[in-house]
């Protein structure tokens, strides 16, 4: 549909979905060289379209706005009109968390085993040193001599993650929010001209028919970006290593490594089905004949989001596409 006010917005997740899908493909293009080195070429293809994608994101070369925002420490998308006006809509939600996927590191093995890939990778790093330059540590070899591609210099990571891990706006007791919680007291309100659009903090079922009634941008708390949050703070974590630490939660004074905080994170998540101390499960907070009758009290559901606050399943029950990633994250915590 046609944006009311006219224009096209510059997301943050959309091109941030995009630089994941560059990473993930240049990953992929590099282990089938192994096999066949034509693939080279392919996984140089992939680091440039993720050093492009980089430079769009700052505005290189152009006129425009950064989508990071310096003075909040976080993304946001921007509304482009067709007056040539551009708006940060400075709202705080999964939306300027999902550049965090976007990261891959590189073992030095793979420049050795691939010099087609590196000749090619070095002569564009010297040749466009403004892309170059935006990637985040690349001629810094980390933890056993690995390379990191990100979107993300360990800077605005922390800065990103201070939000992500602030119990007051996104970390849930059950995850990582969909919304920050600072909008259940004073919804965000975005004006443009005579238009005014406004999102408040919506931890449950939807409150208006907008996207369908579904609700999991609003608030709820969603296992496939979190999953893939998990996921990208091991990554990080095998290029920094120990060293690197960060605060959790955000005000704790608690300094822990990425892998702890990913830890942490997975366990937060796994204990929306675990029984706690009580023997209930917060899953099943909203119902009592699941949660107490013998009969179904071990049959678990995989719904399709969760309550920001209470863990409680929300909407349909039958997610086991995404929502069975528990899984996986029980797995990382044995």
């Amino acid at each position: 549909a046609h944006l009311p006010t006219g224009g096209y917005i510059e997301q943050s997740d959309g091109t941030s979905w995009m630089a994941m899908f560059t990473l993930n493909m240049l990953r992929m293009s590099l282990e089938l060289a192994k096999e066949n080195p034509v693939y080279q070429s392919l996984a140089s293809k992939f680091f440039e379209h993720f050093l492009y994608i980089a430079g769009a994101m700052a505005n290189v070369g152009n006129e425009g706005i950064d989508l990071w925002d310096e003075e909040d420490g976080f993304f946001y998308d921007v509304l482009h009109t067709p007056e040539n006006e551009r708006y940060k809509m400075k709202v705080r939600s999964m939306v300027g968390l999902i550049p965090l996927f976007a990261v891959e590191v590189l073992d030095e093995e793979l420049f050795e085993a691939n010099p087609e890939f590196t000749e090619r990778l070095e002569w564009f790093l010297k040749n466009r040193p403004d892309l170059a330059n935006l990637i985040s540590r690349w001629g810094e070899r980390g933890k056993n001599q690995r390379h990191l591609l990100s979107l993300l210099r360990g800077h605005r990571m922390k800065r990103l993650l201070k939000r992500m891990l602030n119990e007051r706006e996104f970390l849930s007791p059950y995850g990582v929010r969909a919304l920050s919680k600072i909008y259940d007291a004073q919804p965000y309100s975005f004006q443009v001209r005579d238009k005014t659009f406004s999102i408040r903090y919506t931890p449950g079922e939807s409150d208006n028919t907008m996207f369908g009634g579904n609700s999991n941008w609003r608030g709820p708390i969603w296992f496939p970006v979190n999953f893939l949050l998990i996921e990208s703070l091991h990554r990080f974590y095998h290029y920094y290593g120990d060293d690197f630490k960060v605060e959790h939660p955000t005000g704790s004074g608690n300094l822990i490594t990425l892998k702890e905080i990913a830890d942490d994170l997975s366990t937060r998540l796994v204990n929306i089905f675990k029984k706690d101390e009580n023997g209930n499960r917060a899953v099943y907070n909203h119902c009592p004949l699941m949660q107490n009758n013998p009969d179904f009290s071990q049959y678990i559901l995989f719904y399709e989001y969760f309550h920001g606050d209470s863990g409680r399943g929300v909407g349909a029950t039958h997610q086991t596409g995404w929502t069975g990633l528990v899984a996986k994250l029980i797995n990382y915590n044995e």
